[in-house]
């Protein structure tokens, strides 16, 4: 691909204001990252920002005007892109000398990349006319990092006229998309995430800027992030039918992760990865026979063979040797790296109280909670101004937050127009209901919990850059949260973007703490927590369940086995991996026992908590 990255990492979307700028802060250095497209109050107040920044004059874009969501992130794609061309033009300029940032650029680079073999080569060359010549070869080299953009499908509401009738295409992901499309960003990509969404889906076929060029070249590209091959085949059929090609599928652990957590069936992460290894050639061949005909039929650009498909992955990597056993064993050409970068200021947003959180979480800080309000389990760090505002809220009778970006209205249980569940609105009626309901105290209160650990996201996870930067993003609200996945526990320490980039290949160590379970083994481990929970509640219900049950307790047993052939005892790396293996099949074991004993019981009529 055109503009492939120097670096074998990216900075996966974050939240919806850490990763807001990064590219800003990064890809100047050749390293690529996402930022999230779903917030565009956020997005016109950066906007407005980097204007005043730069000294250029800022035309406000209202909401009030058509199309405005779409605008917003046009113009502030076209900034960001503009801010680094910049940047770029600065760098190829610069003399190779002591704190210039072509310097940087090429000491960044991981040791054996042929950039930083020739940079160090031009080093160490005494003849004056060589020098230059090689320096003059590294600045044609020097090209910024890839500035992508997140949609997460799900949040896709619908926006209304005046007269109350649904917008055409106006919905908040088919606006967001738009935005994208009409920006100048090239060798640029779009991450969808959180699954199919049909009406965006079908939208892309109108959008014809995801065609390959006449050198058969994207300039934008689609890329699809999802947690098992299964989900790959799918969407990517169903996209090349379209004829909108996916240029990378982007595996994320469905729990090891940060933000949203999209738990598999038990599917761990090494097999998952080592089905895409051994079928993404017959996953490339199936979407090509889809979509080359359809290529042709609108006279677009065909071709011969398939065009590249990249595999890359993410959720839980924290030291260099996975990383690189990653990049060696399954193929995989790019992993992302994000909670750990949140411990970076150079390269995200994050203002100074929730970087001391940050550093001081421990394992028992980051929570798989029920704290989002679009019903999926999101990891969450306790102890924020957002927890301590709820809690509060809670407290004075008061529950539920001012729903004032509307992003995640999903429900109608009470009311026509959909409202979000973390709304004061929706969670006075919810508990009216429940009080009416005359429950058992227990069940009253586990209900009441469910309802009101509901938590305003769309300001919450926006405030990090208003309050990093002192500007004003809703007038009144400056609480936090924030959504790191369980492996920023290992990280503690503030550090340099040199510093993480050297940790990541493998220059340095910044793990101080000893205890670090592989993150295959730390994957697992959520996975049997997140099955023990689930089997407590359908012990409750009775074991409507137990199906489900089985099957993801297999699935579980089946990647301890295959892990066990990947790293045998007889590698002598992997002592400790192998007794975390023996650990979890007890508790597998055990889990069996107690459905086993509840059976029992259900035969006889007699329930078991």
């Amino acid at each position: 691909m055109c503009n492939k990255s120097p670096h074998s990492f990216h900075i996966p979307v974050m939240g919806l204001a850490f990763t807001i700028d990064s590219p800003v802060k990064v890809a100047r250095f050749g390293i690529a990252s996402v930022i999230s497209i779903v917030e565009d109050r956020l997005i016109e107040m950066m906007r407005n920002y980097y204007y005043q920044r730069y000294n250029w004059a800022f035309t406000p874009i209202p909401a009030q005007e058509p199309d405005s969501r779409a605008k917003r992130i046009t113009g502030y794609l076209n900034l960001v892109n503009r801010i680094v061309t910049a940047q770029i033009d600065k760098i190829r300029n610069e003399a190779f000398e002591a704190g210039a940032e072509i310097v940087k650029y090429f000491e960044l680079l991981p040791e054996q990349h042929p950039m930083k073999l020739l940079y160090l080569k031009m080093t160490k060359t005494e003849n004056l006319q060589e020098k230059e010549k090689l320096a003059g070869l590294l600045r044609k080299q020097v090209r910024p990092g890839s500035i992508d953009v997140n949609i997460m499908t799900k949040l896709d509401k619908n926006n209304f006229d005046k007269e109350g009738n649904p917008v055409a295409d106006g919905s908040d992901a088919i606006a967001s998309l738009r935005g994208y499309v009409n920006s100048d960003l090239a060798n640029s990509s779009v991450v969808f995430s959180a699954g199919l969404n049909p009406r965006l889906y079908n939208y892309l076929e109108k959008c014809r800027q995801f065609d390959a060029d006449e050198d058969g070249l994207f300039n934008k590209k689609v890329v699809v992030k999802v947690s098992d091959y299964r989900s790959a085949l799918i969407q990517g059929k169903y996209l090349a039918k379209k004829g909108v090609w996916v240029s990378e599928f982007r595996i994320e652990s469905g729990l090891n992760c940060g933000g949203h957590a999209f738990a598999t069936d038990g599917l761990l992460m090494g097999p998952i990865l080592e089905e895409f290894k051994t079928k993404k050639q017959e996953l490339i061949n199936t979407m090509f026979e889809l979509y080359n005909p359809v290529i042709k039929n609108r006279g677009g650009k065909w071709f011969k063979y398939a065009p590249a498909v990249s595999i890359t992955a993410q959720g839980g990597i924290g030291t260099a040797e996975e990383d690189q056993f990653l990049h060696s064993y399954y193929g995989i050409e790019s992993t992302g790296w994000g909670s750990p970068f949140l411990l970076v200021p150079e390269a995200t947003t994050v203002d100074a109280e929730l970087l001391q959180l940050l550093r001081d979480a421990k394992t028992k800080d980051i929570v798989l909670s029920n704290n989002s309000p679009l019903g999926v389990r999101f990891h969450y760090l306790k102890g924020t101004s957002g927890e301590r505002l709820k809690l509060q809220r809670i407290q004075n009778n008061k529950p539920g937050s001012p729903c004032t970006e509307k992003h995640l209205v999903t429900n109608t249980e009470f009311t026509t127009a959909p409202v979000c569940t973390a709304s004061h609105k929706y969670q006075q009626l919810k508990i009216a209901q429940l009080k009416s309901m005359q429950l058992p105290e227990k069940e009253y209160l586990e209900k009441l919990k469910a309802v009101t650990d509901k938590e305003c996201l769309c300001v919450g996870l926006s405030n990090a850059a208003a309050n990093h930067y002192n500007i004003k993003f809703i007038r009144g609200r400056s609480e936090e949260n924030i959504c790191p996945g369980p492996n920023i526990a290992w990280f503690s320490k503030e550090v340099s973007l040199e510093k993480m980039l050297a940790h990541i290949y493998g220059r340095t160590n910044i793990i101080t703490e000893a205890g670090r379970p592989h993150m295959f083994i730390a994957e697992l481990q959520l996975y049997i927590k997140y099955l023990q929970e689930q089997v407590n509640i359908d012990n409750a219900a009775g074991l409507k369940g137990e199906k489900q049950i089985f099957e993801f307790s297999q699935n579980l047993m089946n990647g301890i086995a295959y892990y066990r052939n990947l790293f045998p005892v007889t590698n002598t790396g992997f002592a400790g991996f192998q007794k975390a293996l023996d650990n979890a099949v007890q508790e597998l074991e055990a889990i069996a026992r107690q459905l086993s004993a509840v059976k029992i019981n259900a035969a006889s009529g007699f329930i078991v908590n």
